[in-house]
């Protein structure tokens, strides 16, 4: 099913520095806005799959509230630990402002 983009949110609901839990095509979605860059990852921590949109964004680094793990926002990579990483999915913003995920 890979190429399917699936409509996600509008750029103007996820402002930059921002971060949000959506749903698209049955999947749990993380969002985050980069400096105007969006970002889409699997919504649950490598280590026990806890919500990560509960976590703590700041702008530059993703913490999940459970255990404190910390993710580099652009690229997914684990920071601390630095040997675990995000699950990434394709993502695109439309001219109109649509945000578009690709779970497949």
């Amino acid at each position: 099913m890979t190429g399917q983009w699936q409509e996600a949110m509008q750029l103007d609901e996820l402002w930059e520095g921002e971060m949000a839990g959506v749903e698209v095509g049955g999947e749990k979605v993380l969002l985050m806005n980069i400096d105007g860059d969006v970002r889409a990852y699997r919504n649950r921590c490598p280590h026990q799959a806890w919500a990560l949109d509960e976590g703590d964004f700041d702008g530059e680094t993703l913490t999940c509230s459970r255990h404190l793990w910390v993710f580099d926002a652009r690229s997914g990579s684990g920071v601390n630990p630095d040997n675990c990483r995000l699950t990434s999915f394709p993502c695109r913003v439309d001219e109109d402002g649509t945000i578009r995920v690709d779970v497949g």
